[in-house]
């Protein structure tokens, strides 16, 4: 996934041979239906999850498996995808009318709950795919041991269903034997069924919306419209690069642990930047190796962190596309913390460690731009699943949702207060929505006022959620920044680290829970979840 070849072009201008404004249509096009696939996705979705916190992602890429158009959806899923569609194209054998589904994190996936929909689309009288569309929808139980499926585990085989690059639609019809295996090892199927088929749905609008394109411009237009937007994207990283100070640039920060020991766990990295030659390679060879938890990233995940920092750097018009990592040369040794191997469990790389990553990038890169990078955010999704009977229905129920923080305070401004940052770019369950699907009451929902960090601009406040179970559960807690707080640059004080409790009427008593825990609770408990503020910038 990297290329260290000099482009020839020094300026991020447009192949003089084709029509800048055509080609700007045709970005905006491609853009356009990857956001038609999401919005068909959340609207024919069951799950809240996806349905209301629109935990998903869409994009494009044409016959090579080349990425030429996202979502503004979310950040992990969107930067690793691609090895998603290269591990559908490798393994399957792709006929008109196919869809493959996958959620492998050792073959292009980030976590189990995080289901791929690959289909290929077929120009007629072609036998090979001209494109692939592929949606990727977190959800909320994929089997496991514990409800929701982000729960302590010490290997994979214990965080659910793994569920390699197979069809799950074959020449239009779905591969129904196929979609019972896969619903049987859940504990909500007919949930999990509603946004499979959703995800399903997506698929068919993005090949339809293709087709429409390339009945407008033609085969041949469409490969070389491809390739500029691809040079394109390319030759705007390479001129932000050239910007940039040269030299080495390191950086380190800290995993609080992995939920199976107390140690904490490092992920360091080296930015070796050359605007000479408009290149940058990032280097983790210093971090720590896999551990026994769950906090291993895959290094889809790593790369996803990359893709999103680079993007960072561009403006926000600018395509997102697979020619942002041409410039790139990306070291993870295979075997940590960044890189881990199979059968490690890696629930928490995606949303936690995958955080910790960015963090670590951008505390590296504020020493070559100091005037551009903002302070730390939360660092942590706060990830929390509940899961039991529902006395309502007496069937079982499954939830799952990522709590936001406090955003680092920004060179000349505050940090936003209980917003999602970086990695992730969902949305809040509304409590209405919230207490319809799911035997719960919100008791409260606050910001966290004073949890930013001080400094010149503050970071931003978390929130504070209490909720109330009104059935018995099985609660799990995933969450990070409990002892290494988000830090502050230039000046800036830390942010407030997260905590989370449970009140026992029956006993009268609070009990403080760990970062990385499940526990059993019984109706009339009260869970406390309040989330890290971001670092504040430059000196009070």
């Amino acid at each position: 996934m990297s290329d260290s070849r000099v482009h020839p072009k020094q300026e991020p201008g447009i192949n003089p041979s084709l029509d800048p404004i055509e080609l700007a249509i045709f970005q905006s096009a491609v853009h356009s239906i990857a956001e038609e696939m999401g919005a068909t996705l959340r609207r024919t979705a069951i799950s809240p999850n996806i349905k209301e916190r629109r935990d998903y992602s869409c994009a494009l890429f044409d016959s090579q498996g080349r990425v030429i158009a996202m979502g503004d959806h979310m950040p992990v899923h969107l930067g690793s995808m691609p090895m998603s569609v290269k591990a559908a194209v490798d393994a399957v054998d792709f006929a008109p009318g196919d869809i493959a589904i996958l959620n492998d994190p050792y073959a292009g996936g980030t976590h189990l709950p995080d289901i791929t929909m690959v289909l290929a689309v077929f120009f007629e009288g072609k036998v090979r795919p001209a494109f692939y569309v592929a949606n990727r929808a977190h959800h909320s139980d994929v089997g496991g041991s514990f409800p929701g499926s982000m729960g302590p585990a010490s290997e994979i085989f214990q965080e659910g269903i793994r569920i390699p690059p197979v069809r799950i639609v074959r020449a239009g019809k779905i591969d129904r034997e196929m979609l019972d295996l896969v619903l049987l090892n859940v504990r909500t199927p007919r949930e999990r069924e509603g946004d499979l088929q959703s995800q399903i749905g997506a698929c068919r609008v993005g090949e339809q919306r293709i087709l429409e394109l390339s009945a407008k411009y033609g085969e041949g237009e469409l490969h070389a419209l491809i390739e500029e937007l691809l040079d394109y994207s390319e030759r705007l990283v390479r001129a932000q690069l050239r910007t940039l100070p040269p030299g080495e640039f390191r950086a380190e920060d800290w995993l609080d642990n992995d939920g199976v020991t107390r140690d904490p766990i490092r992920i360091a990295v080296t930015l070796q930047i050359d605007p000479k030659a408009a290149q940058i390679c990032i280097d983790f060879s210093s971090s720590s190796p896999q551990v026994a938890g769950s906090v291993n990233a895959v290094r889809a995940i790593t790369l996803s962190a990359c893709f999103y920092v680079l993007r960072c750097l561009l403006k926000e018009d600018s395509p997102a596309t697979a020619g942002i990592l041409r410039p790139l040369t990306l070291v993870t040794p295979s075997g940590s913390i960044v890189d881990a191997r199979p059968p490690a469990p890696v629930a928490a790389g995606n949303v936690e460690t995958s955080q910790r990553i960015v963090d670590v990038l951008l505390r590296a890169l504020a020493q070559a731009i100091p005037s551009r990078v903002p302070a730390a955010s939360a660092g942590t999704m706060s990830n929390l699943s509940v899961g039991g009977i529902d006395p309502r229905t007496q069937l079982p129920f499954t939830y799952y949702e990522t709590a936001a923080g406090g955003m680092g305070a920004r060179p000349g401004l505050d940090g936003i207060s209980g917003v999602q940052t970086h990695m992730t770019n969902s949305l809040n369950t509304p409590i209405e929505a919230l207490e319809y699907a799911y035997p719960f009451r919100v008791r409260s929902y606050a910001y966290r006022d004073g949890s930013g960090g001080q400094g010149q601009y503050r970071g931003g406040d978390g929130l504070i959620r209490e909720m109330e179970l009104l059935a018995d559960a099985q609660v799990t807690l995933l969450a990070e920044r409990r002892s290494f707080r988000p830090y502050g640059l230039q000046g800036g004080g830390e942010g407030a680290a997260g905590k989370a409790s449970v009140y026992s009427p029956e006993s009268g008593e609070a009990t403080v829970l760990p970062g990385k825990c499940s526990r059993k609770l019984s109706k009339g408990d009260i869970l406390r979840i309040e989330t890290p503020g971001g670092g504040g910038w430059g000196k009070a």
